[in-house]
């Protein structure tokens, strides 16, 4: 197993970019105003686990129906053009708003919001160009870092502000766009050979 810190850093920060959990702040907050309390640790743990997984046996059902993984990552370089749209542009294309006080933590928290689509699709798309173990360090990370920002969600608000969430969504949007780009140039280039 060899960790390679360039690959972790690229891929934490992709899904960092993908999971949005700063530009998310004002849903979780206004979930914890309809619901109360969010088990901050529960919500973090789902998550993660729901990647991992994914990142494990994704790769094997779409065998099973009979998808390569550079075709999964070019659809997957569409929808995260599409999230990229939706933060650049501030418009939603698509939300489910549907919860419950009791399920918060994990729906929609934990699934869709953090471990959503474009999560899961990013994840295939990842493991198409990275070593699996640097996918797993990233997640991993990723989560610590879901977990801090829901257990400070209020003060970060209050620090930030609505400005500096919306600053930092676009930024991100950015970046997500130049990510699907290169994830569709690379893996439609190798559809094509």
């Amino acid at each position: 197993m060899q960790l390679n810190f360039k690959e972790i850093f690229t891929a934490f920060m992709i899904l960092f970019a993908v999971i949005d959990i700063i530009g998310n702040i004002p849903i979780v907050i206004d979930l914890r105003k309809k619901v109360g309390h969010i088990q901050s640790g529960k919500a973090s743990i789902i998550a993660g686990v729901i990647m991992v997984i994914f990142l494990f046996v994704g790769k094997s059902l779409l065998s099973l129906i009979g998808i390569d993984v550079n075709s999964f990552a070019v659809a997957g370089a569409f929808v995260i053009f599409f999230i990229a749209l939706e933060m650049v542009l501030g418009i939603t294309l698509y939300k489910d708003d549907e919860h419950s006080a009791v399920t918060a933590s994990v729906f929609p928290l934990a699934f869709p919001l953090m471990a959503g689509p474009g999560t899961l699709t990013t994840l295939l798309s990842l493991r198409a160009e990275f070593a699996i173990e640097n996918i797993i360090v990233a997640v991993i990370s990723n989560v610590v870092v879901i977990y801090i920002v829901l257990k400070t969600s209020s003060k970060i608000e209050r620090l930030i502000g609505a400005n500096g969430i919306n600053i930092i969504r676009k930024i991100f949007g950015v970046i997500l766009l130049a990510i699907a780009v290169k994830l569709f140039a690379h893996n439609i280039k190798a559809l094509l050979m």
